[in-house]
């Protein structure tokens, strides 16, 4: 069973970067230097647990005028078709919504699409590369 957290603090941060580092930089050929940026300490980070190991993360940050951005979602490949990047993409709306804000955007690579319009978003803008991997923004209101 999924375990869900957020914050900002450091043991939190510590699991999300293993999750991306694993996704990411290993899995995907992402270099160092693009994954980690210095908007970690103005997030609040999401990390799933399965029996105490982190399996799943994702990073909300507030952008102003009632907007946060979601980022940096990823799921190790063997915890992959579980529902729990959902799980998390549901956990980050509920504390956005409780946070008055109003609206959650995202940068999507093109093939995780499909999943994010399952969850009511929608694509909006051209396409565009970020990390040579390409991307469509999204947005989701309420």
């Amino acid at each position: 069973m999924l375990k869900v957290e957020h914050g900002k603090q450091a043991e939190l941060i510590e699991q999300a970067r293993f999750v991306r580092a694993t996704v990411f930089i290993h899995e995907q050929g992402i270099a160092p230097e693009l994954e980690y940026d210095d908007l970690d300490p103005a997030c609040t980070h999401f990390v799933g647990t399965v029996e105490g190991e982190p399996v799943t993360t994702a990073r909300l940050r507030p952008i102003g005028d009632g907007v946060g951005k979601v980022e940096r979602v990823a799921t190790l490949a063997t915890a992959r078709g579980n529902g729990y990047a959902k799980e998390i993409m549901f956990a980050i709306e509920s504390v956005a919504r409780a946070s008055a804000l109003r609206e959650l955007k995202l940068g999507a690579q093109l093939t995780a699409l499909p999943f994010y319009e399952r969850l009511g978003y929608e694509a909006y803008g051209d396409e565009f590369l970020d990390a040579d991997i390409p991307h469509r923004m999204m947005k989701k209101t309420w």
